[in-house]
């Protein structure tokens, strides 16, 4: 900006200085033309002013006139001098200078003395003064019939291009610190934003690695949940082909076996006591399938509220167990996936269940609350027997599949003991989790 500011400044200067001088020159050139130019009309066919060099004399003669245009010549073409202020010139012949030349083609030309041309030599000046080489046109045809090359004081004239100069190049250093001031503005505000973006993606970029770190520990926990799961769910499947072959294979053999024993009775009564036995086994298998299969299925729950279904759960509880259990349950105003509800059923089946075996079903409450995304369900009992928390989490399939089960949807399974009872909880957040049908 500052070598701009000095380029631009000199060059407005040099432009400023070099219109002046055109303008200087214009108006000293309209002045001599119109004064000088009448009285050289005879060079038109000869050399020679005549009568007429007595009134250039005279008019050139003035204090006023050569305290401004101290000298001044007339040229012809081919270098000669027909008049000049300076009388040892008059009659001479030099090579024309370059404002001559310029000026015969019908130019007006200005520009600073050549100190070491032959006829200022001759006059042995030592301070240049501006030429100005005006044409002379003749008055009937409009050719140039001469040149009058007048030389002008530059002490006025370096006075107004130095006053000239400074107001320019004070202008343009002013419009290059005002630039300068503005693009400082920009460039300092631009910056700042810049540091407060990079303080912001610097916290961001930590948040998102916290995320991803968060994430990734959830991610293996998440794992694990569904590796616990499949290998809870695999034990629970041996457990029941256990049971399926302890109990109804046990009695369906032992029905088949009677099938035989009927075959062989031989008198009526004992036919019909074997058929009474076998009728019992069977019956006594059947109980047992049933048994097994009300244990498995789940009643229809995928089309019911979140309240619906705990309200189930706890309705077959007092049916089955004959005890009473209380149920603070608020409306939720959305639908959850499938495996959330089941989730929440068999978390609330296996609380109560446990709470029936090892508390014997007193004060037993479940409570169900949804806020900002989350959602929560506890289950809570009276006194616990002398089994304790810590028997009960050793249970097999019981609350260790509970938490296998809460933690595989991204859930917390936690258990608070105190003196007043046992309360079983479930936190699971439902971003992702909501169904969308």
């Amino acid at each position: 900006m500052l070598v701009a500011a000095a380029v631009a400044g000199l060059s407005v200067s040099a432009v400023i200085s070099r219109t002046t001088l055109q303008s200087t020159a214009a108006s000293t050139a309209l002045f001599v033309e119109s004064f000088v130019g009448p009285l050289l009309q005879s060079l038109r066919n000869s050399d020679d002013i005549g009568a007429n060099k007595a009134r250039l004399d005279e008019l050139l003669g003035s204090s006023d006139f050569k305290q401004r245009f101290p000298h001044l010549e007339i040229w012809k073409h081919g270098g000669a001098v027909v008049y000049s202020t300076s009388e040892a010139l008059i009659g001479l012949r030099f090579a024309p200078p370059e404002g001559v030349l310029r000026a015969q083609m019908g130019n007006i030309q200005a520009g600073y003395s050549d100190l070491t041309a032959q006829e200022h030599v001759i006059r042995r000046w030592k301070n240049p003064l501006l030429e100005i080489y005006v044409p002379i046109r003749d008055d009937r045809s409009g050719r140039v019939i001469a040149v009058a090359e007048i030389h002008e004081i530059t002490a006025p004239l370096e006075q107004s291009l130095w006053r000239l100069r400074v107001i320019s190049l004070l202008a343009v250093a002013g419009a290059a610190a005002i630039v300068m001031l503005t693009l400082f503005g920009v460039v300092h505000r631009g910056s700042k934003l810049i540091d407060q973006q990079k303080l912001s993606l610097r916290n961001k970029l930590e948040r998102i690695q916290e995320y991803a770190k968060q994430n990734d520990q959830l991610r293996r926990k998440v794992q694990y949940a569904s590796m616990r799961v499949s290998e809870m769910n695999e034990r629970y499947l041996r457990q029941v082909g256990a049971e399926l072959h302890d109990g109804p294979a046990q009695l369906l053999g032992l029905a088949a076996m009677s099938v035989e024993h009927v075959r062989r009775a031989r008198t009526k009564p004992l036919r019909e006591t074997e058929l009474a036995r076998l009728k019992s086994v069977l019956v006594e298998a059947l109980d047992e399938i049933r048994r097994l299969s009300k244990g498995l299925m789940l009643p229809e729950i995928e089309n019911l509220p979140l309240c619906e279904v705990v309200k189930r759960a706890c309705v077959i509880h007092q049916q089955r167990t004959g005890t009473a259990v209380s149920l603070d349950c608020a409306p939720v105003p959305c639908a959850f996936s499938h495996a959330v509800l089941v989730c929440v059923y068999r978390f609330v089946q296996e609380c109560l269940n446990n709470a029936y075996r090892h508390a014997g079903g007193i004060e037993q409450s479940v409570a169900c609350r949804y806020d900002q995304e989350l959602l929560t369900v506890s289950v809570t009992n009276g006194d616990l027997d002398e089994m304790g928390t810590e028997s009960i989490l050793d249970m097999g399939l019981g609350l260790t599949g509970l938490r296998e089960r809460v933690e595989s949807l991204g859930g917390v399974f936690s258990i608070r003991r105190s003196k007043s009872g046992a309360k079983v909880e479930m936190r699971v957040p439902l971003i992702g989790s909501l169904d969308n049908g």
